[in-house]
Order: structure tokens, then sequence, then C-alpha cells
């Protein structure tokens, strides 16, 4: 063999090892599971939502003022390794900031602002309307969400998705009539949210970001209890309320939606 084709051997052998190697994992391994982000995930509808998607193998940040009370959401968290609780109070803008910059460097593709209160019904009654306790309700119903929103929309511009659901009530309906004057502390906190959800969707269709409000309808969780109706169960109202993710798009943001994927009356 000549010393010509002993050096082009060597050559070709050095520039082979050089090269990158293609990998074995398939396309499907390769890609990230998405992520959601749910407030209130330790109880009622939200703790449905966190199992939902942590069953669907996504990876869920579930949030609640405190975790070390969230003894259902922990043992969820121990059989779904993808779930990760963190603290977040809704109506706290500092904590709800440092949130963030703990994960900045995260892509989200869904938030879901589930955290929600009433109210003491006794103190929303003619004559008797607690002013205080209805800066509460709009702190955590209205405001909440907004915060939420803000804080994380660097995180949802790197994600996939893209999306933000808002669980609203058909109670926040003036399209509908809702029969006898009651919680009008809640039902006027989640009609503002409503509007202004609607006006942010606006803003964020610009940049490719959907919008949407959902009435997840009366469900059997705390904040039903005592009431005398039908309710419906927690796994049904997340599954729903997943495929009103599921189709909520840039062309439908701002839409109203009902539990069963009709348009409400605004």
């Amino acid at each position: 063999m000549s010393q010509h084709r002993i050096w082009w051997g060597v050559l070709i052998t050095i520039l082979w090892l050089m090269a990158p190697q293609v990998s074995t994992v398939s396309a499907a391994e390769a890609v990230s599971p998405p992520t959601v982000l749910i407030t209130g995930s330790n109880r009622g509808i939200g703790l449905g939502l966190t199992r939902a998607y942590a069953e669907a193998g996504w990876h869920v940040l579930a949030t609640c003022r405190n975790p070390d009370g969230a003894t259902e959401l922990a043992a969820l968290a121990k059989q779904h390794p993808l779930v990760e609780i963190e603290s977040l109070d809704v109506t706290d803008a500092n904590g709800i900031a440092a949130l963030a910059e703990k994960i900045a460097d995260r892509p989200i593709d869904v938030i879901i602002n589930n955290a929600g209160i009433i109210g003491n019904p006794r103190t929303q009654t003619w004559g008797n309307l607690d002013i205080e306790q209805y800066q509460d309700v709009l702190a955590v119903n209205t405001i909440g969400p907004l915060l939420v929103a803000e804080a994380f929309l660097p995180h949802l511009r790197r994600g996939q998705q893209k999306k933000i659901l808002n669980v609203s009530t058909s109670e926040a309906s003036f399209g509908a009539d809702r029969g006898p004057a009651r919680i009008p502390f809640y039902r006027s906190s989640k009609a503002a949210l409503n509007m202004l959800m609607l006006n942010y969707a606006k803003m964020a269709a610009q940049e490719g970001i959907a919008v949407g409000l959902a009435n997840p309808g009366p469900v059997d969780t705390d904040m039903m209890k005592g009431v005398n109706m039908p309710l419906r169960s927690v796994e049904l109202a997340a599954a729903e309320l997943i495929a009103i993710v599921d189709k909520l798009d840039v062309d439908n943001s701002g839409t109203f939606w009902d539990y069963d994927g009709s348009e409400l009356a605004w």
C-alpha cells in the first residue's frame, strides 16, 4: 500500500471520529413533554386537572398557597415524577414574580388560572355587604389571573402551544338570567375577569397567544358544599376543561366556553 493511501485512510478515520454521531433516540423520545401551569392545584378542579394532565404525560407545575398542607397533591406528585409542586399565592405579586424568576429558563405551553374563591355568602346580602371581603374576592378572582398571565408571559412565548385558560362561571354572564340575586362579589369578580381576559386575548393574539374563558358547571367540590342541585364529578369537569384547552387557538381566542364546548352569552 502506498504512503498516499495510508495517509488518506488516516484522514478519513479522523474525520469520522470528529463528525457528530447520529442519535439512536427516536424523535418522539427526544421531544420534551409539554408543560402546564395550574393555580389552585391542591383541591377540587385544580387537583383534578393536575391528575388528568399528569396521567397524560405532561409536565405539571402544580401551584397552591400552602404546599405543606396539600396532602393529596403531594401523594399525586409521588406517583407522577413530572408533577412539580410550587408555592404560589395569586394575590402576591412579589411571590408570583419570584416563581417566574425561579423557572426563568422553562417554557410553558398552557396556563390554567383556576384558583378562585366565593367569599362568605352571608356578608354578600342587601344591607350587609362586606366591602373588605369584596376586595379579597376581586384580588383572587380578577387581578390574580392577570398577575399570573403577565408574570409568565415570557415562558409562554417560549412554549409551543401558547394558551391561557381562565376558569370562569356562568354566574358571570350578563346575557343569561341567573335567577335571584346572590353571591354578588363572586359573580361580579368573574364578570370582570371575563371582560379583562377578552381584552387580554385581543392584545395577546398579536404574539400568537390564545386566551379563553370556561364555565366548568356545578362540580362536586368544597366550593359547592350545601348547594341543592345535581353536581358533576371533578374528573368529568377536568376532562371537559382540557378538551376546551385543546381546541383553543388564536382564531377562537376570547371565547367564553360552556363546559360542553358551546359558547356562553357574555
